[in-house]
């Protein structure tokens, strides 16, 4: 597993799940296909196909091009006002996890693409660089383009259904926190050791420092191990998720590290503006955490999304608990990285809504029953974090619940 986290393709992943760099493939690829049309026109003999005019491919061609710029426009507002939407009433976290939703990236490169297709063809048209013979391909290829662009609307209407509706939202951060506790259940350290209390770190270190300001988003595992050299090992004191500031020590070098090995090395590290769920196991749970406290903010009060948040909260850490024992081992011994506890993500999860839920004995008690249920899991760190974190919900519960018979019922559950 540690193969899949090598820089260079979480890097292409995380391009690809840009919306701009998906429209423009389709748009790219629409210009390549316009320009070659006269081309393969050339090389097909058409005599036997119908003949057609130049002004019916035109007057196709018109309608498309003007249809879909103004579909275009249409989406991109429905998109933005959705996104702006689960925003205010999430969690902003949500609208960059929108951002890279598959499904809309490709209907509305469908639908730009088909506008580029059109107006490159109308163009070339114009400029009489298309001979007389092609016109019954380019007829083809209009028509082909119709249907995809009809596909592309009926996965439009049933996509818009559900976008940046709290369920999609949800089920989407639950799938990829998912993803993240899996991965970091059999890897904690990304292929290398766990850095723990017994880990013994040599007297003399060399330190690798932040290029940049932000939060560590990627670790390259393997590179790491690549870039040492003479038994060196590294140390590295950060996991993904956590804060950085440029010129703050990173990680620490054993051995002797030239200035050109410690670059190679800094190389490794990805660190960005804002936190991503490739390798923060944490980040998908507090989203959803964050989705929990604004749903029991006063202008919102919505407890039932509260409990829905805890209830997939609870799977997601009873799944990594289940996974824990699934070690896939060292693939990389030289490399030592610093991982999230299980109190630390039992926090991630759960903290919020102990805090602002408190006051509400029906997200109290289902909050109390999730943690008593977690506390008998298969493991045992994640049994302690459990048990602290229901003292932390229960305090909180008795300074807020207003009533003498709502504590007692707390207590009971």
């Amino acid at each position: 597993m540690g193969d899949f986290f090598r820089m260079p393709v979480a890097i292409l992943r995380r391009y690809y799940r840009k919306l701009w760099v998906r429209v423009s493939l389709y748009a790219l690829l629409s210009l390549i296909v316009a320009v070659i049309e006269p081309i393969i026109a050339r090389w097909i003999d058409i005599d036997a196909a119908p003949k057609i005019e130049s002004g019916a491919v035109m007057s196709v061609l018109s309608i498309l091009a003007s249809s879909m710029l103004a579909v275009s426009t249409f989406s991109l507002n429905v998109m933005v006002t959705a996104h702006r939407g689960a925003a205010q009433n999430q969690t902003p976290r949500i609208h960059r996890l929108l951002l890279e939703d598959t499904t809309t990236q490709s209907v509305l490169a469908s639908f730009i693409g088909a506008f580029v297709y059109s107006l490159t063809t109308i163009i070339l048209i114009q400029s009489g660089l298309y001979a007389d013979n092609s016109t019954f391909i380019t007829m083809c290829v209009t028509v082909l383009v119709v249907v995809l662009v009809i596909a592309a609307m009926l996965r439009w209407i049933d996509h818009l259904s559900k976008l940046g509706s709290l369920d999609d939202s949800m089920r989407n951060v639950h799938d990829l926190a998912q993803d993240g506790l899996c991965a970091f259940a059999r890897t904690p350290a990304l292929g290398g050791n766990p850095i723990t209390s017994d880990t013994v770190l040599p007297e003399t270190l060399t330190d690798v420092r932040a290029p940049g300001s932000g939060y560590m988003q990627l670790i390259d595992a393997p590179g790491l191990e690549e870039a040492l050299s003479g038994g060196s090992c590294i140390y590295v004191t950060l996991s993904p998720g956590s804060p950085v500031l440029r010129g703050q020590p990173i990680a620490q070098v054993s051995g002797h590290v030239s200035d050109e090995d410690l670059e190679t090395l800094a190389r490794c590290f990805v660190i960005g503006d804002m936190r991503t769920y490739e390798q923060d196991p944490a980040f998908g749970l507090s989203v959803l955490s964050e989705i929990s406290s604004r749903a029991l903010s006063p202008g919102i009060n919505d407890p039932g999304t509260a409990i829905e948040a805890v209830t997939r909260l609870e799977s997601l850490l009873w799944e990594y608990a289940q996974e824990t024992g699934d070690d896939d081992g060292v693939d990389y011994p030289h490399v030592f990285i610093a991982v999230p506890s299980a109190h630390d993500l039992m926090d991630a999860a759960f903290a919020g809504t102990a805090r602002d839920g408190a006051a509400m004995i029906e997200v109290a008690t289902h909050l109390r029953g999730a943690l008593k249920r977690l506390a008998m899991s298969p493991d045992e760190r994640v049994n302690e974090a459990a048990v602290a974190m229901s003292r932390l919900a229960h305090l909180h519960a008795e300074k807020a619940l207003p009533l003498d018979a709502e504590r007692k019922r707390l207590e009971n559950v």
